[in-house]
């Protein structure tokens, strides 16, 4: 799918990401390009954990407020993308408790894609309901964010082999609930 609102980690430069990170403290300009860059996988990161457009929202605005803060850095350590979404989700968990609405899931807006039908969106978020927290954050790292296994692995902080089979398992229950032969 072409979507030009969309990034994914093939376009950002790991090292790039880096030293925006390294910088943004103190470059306005810095932070500006994190957010371009992040702002549509941070929200998705944020819907998928809190359900609710509001706190996606917020869950935004606080992991860029959070990136601005940030003193010290260690490229070393790991990737700038992974370090963006780890405090995406942590930022999300915490609005999540904070504001919990009970059990219910709202009907999640299409993730900035304008390509994407009202309709289309209702449908995918219907399916959604069907999995668990642990297979929604998943999913959306996965799919939304592109990000490889291994390092989903490492941000949920849980064995590789766990993610795939859980993300596996996901999708076979979205195949299943949206009537999709898997045998084709």
């Amino acid at each position: 799918m072409d979507n030009k609102n969309c990034t994914t980690s093939s376009d950002k430069s790991t090292v790039n990401v880096n030293e925006l990170i390294m910088s943004c403290s103190y470059s306005k300009e810095s932070l500006k390009k994190l957010y371009i860059m992040f702002k549509s996988n941070v929200f998705a990161i944020g819907f998928g954990i809190t359900s609710d457009y509001q706190l996606a929202e917020d869950c935004v605005a606080e992991t860029f407020i959070r990136l601005a803060q940030i003193k010290r850095f260690d490229p070393k350590k790991g990737d700038g993308i992974g370090y963006i979404v780890t405090i995406a989700r942590n930022v999300a968990l915490e609005l999540r408790r904070q504001y919990r609405h009970g059990d219910e899931i709202s009907i999640v807006q299409n993730y900035g894609v304008a390509d994407h039908t009202v309709e289309n969106s209702i449908y995918i978020n219907e399916l959604i309901m069907y999995l668990n927290d642990f297979q929604r954050q998943i999913v959306t790292m996965r799919c939304c964010c592109e990000l490889p296994f291994k390092q989903i692995a490492k941000i949920m902080k849980c064995p590789e082999t766990t993610v795939k089979s859980r993300y596996n398992k996901a999708i076979a229950i979205l195949k299943e609930k949206a009537g999709v032969n898997s045998e084709g």
